[in-house]
């Protein structure tokens, strides 16, 4: 059993720290990272995090020699550096940009599908901004569009850096907006969710019930 050199702080329902899990898992690197579970909202930071962290955001990522990375995206980077499988972000080339900006795009729901969350859950029902949330929705849709021409063409069928960011932002919506049915609009996406959703890497990290 390898030891365990780095800690992830992380939270369950997080979605950005569920993209590492998921690539710790396809890389086989999970028994390397002790998973630290914080509690945090935008209102009420973790002192665990703050103190690797000044913005207090996870996942952060404390490495063996006691510096920490932080933003999914640079830990994503830094962990597909670690292992000696075939690299899940492409080193160079066209196809490295490519990748990236579709990860990219799925951290666009991500983005949205939390500040939707912020703004419907955490402020009075009577202080809800209905344009913005409109708004931050309308990203979420156009984003599943160009999703669904990605699936269609075949650009999904490998499970790398810009599948694993889709998959995790699909499950996100299915665990915050249950209501959106945004299975009934995008087909193959549809299709294509249902078997990604089925790794093991996705059933072992799904957010909590």
């Amino acid at each position: 059993m390898p030891s365990k050199n780095m800690t992830l702080f992380y939270s369950p329902a997080s979605p950005f720290a569920r993209k590492v899990i998921v690539l710790l898992q396809e890389t086989g690197q999970l028994p390397t990272v002790e998973l630290f579970d914080v509690k945090l909202s935008p209102v009420s930071p973790s002192g665990e995090v703050i103190a690797r962290n000044p913005s207090g955001k996870i996942p952060a990522l404390e490495l063996a020699n006691g510096e920490t990375l932080h933003d999914s995206r640079v830990i994503l980077d830094y962990l597909d550096h670690q292992h000696s499988g075939e690299p899940l972000i492409p080193r160079e080339g066209p196809s490295r940009w490519q990748r990236l900006t579709l990860a990219s795009l799925a951290d666009a729901i991500l983005d949205a599908g939390v500040l939707i969350r912020y703004e419907t859950f955490l402020r009075p029902e009577e202080l809800h901004w209905q344009t913005w949330l409109g708004a931050q929705q309308e990203k979420i849709e156009r984003a599943l569009a160009e999703f669904e021409t990605q699936a269609d063409t075949g650009q999904l069928q490998r499970f790398d850096i810009a599948s694993i960011g889709i998959a995790c932002a699909l499950g996100y919506l299915d665990f915050r907006q249950p209501q959106l049915g945004w299975r009934e609009r995008y087909a193959r996406l549809a299709s294509w969710y249902a078997d990604a959703s089925q790794r093991e890497s996705m059933l072992n990290s799904q957010p909590p019930a």
